[in-house]
């Protein structure tokens, strides 16, 4: 790491420590030339590969910026938000990829959603799974209903999140339908 203020090409960790949430280090520095101190963030870096084929670095924001979308008029707060794209970054992290398809991510953020609000869930399902007739909805929510039945009760039942964060895509309506999302 280069001084910042003589452009050295060493220095000397004086300090580190986590950051709140764990996914970055702060370390504090020392040039041996200047003897000056300074910051540095390290966090590890995560890789979404677009449709497109191009890569761009992971953004929270984006995740919470598209859910928003699907919460509008709900009683989602952005609490609710900030914490269901904490939850997502922690699944993808957990994978141990480098680099996410967009489409995993996707996927990833169908689980907490629907935990969260299932109107929203639906919303954000009927766009990213492409729901192409009245058909598709009736399945969502034919999924949504059984599985409200085979909980003793919504909100202290816990039930696992699928989290399918490898491989092979399912295809957009069928996901749904099948528990998949």
């Amino acid at each position: 790491m280069h001084c910042p203020f003589c452009r050295h090409p060493d220095s000397r960790v004086v300090d580190s420590r986590t950051s709140d949430d764990g996914s970055s280090i702060r370390r504090r520095r020392q040039c041996p030339h200047c003897n000056r101190r300074f910051t540095t963030v390290e966090t590890t870096s995560l890789a979404v590969v677009k449709r497109s084929g191009a890569s761009e670095p992971f953004r929270r924001e984006k995740i919470v910026n598209g859910v928003r979308k699907a919460c509008q008029g709900r009683p989602v707060s952005e609490d609710d938000l900030a914490l269901l794209a904490q939850k997502v970054e922690e699944t993808l992290r957990s994978s141990g990829s480098a680099e996410i398809d967009a489409y995993e991510i996707g996927l990833a953020i169908l689980g907490p959603l629907r935990e969260l609000d299932e109107v929203a869930y639906l919303r954000f399902a009927s766009v990213y799974q492409a729901f192409d007739s009245l058909e598709d909805f009736e399945a969502a929510i034919t999924v949504l209903r059984a599985e409200r039945e085979g909980r003793p009760d919504r909100d202290t039942a816990s039930t696992p999140t699928p989290t399918p964060v490898s491989g092979g895509a399912v295809p957009p309506a069928r996901a749904v339908a099948q528990g998949a999302g």
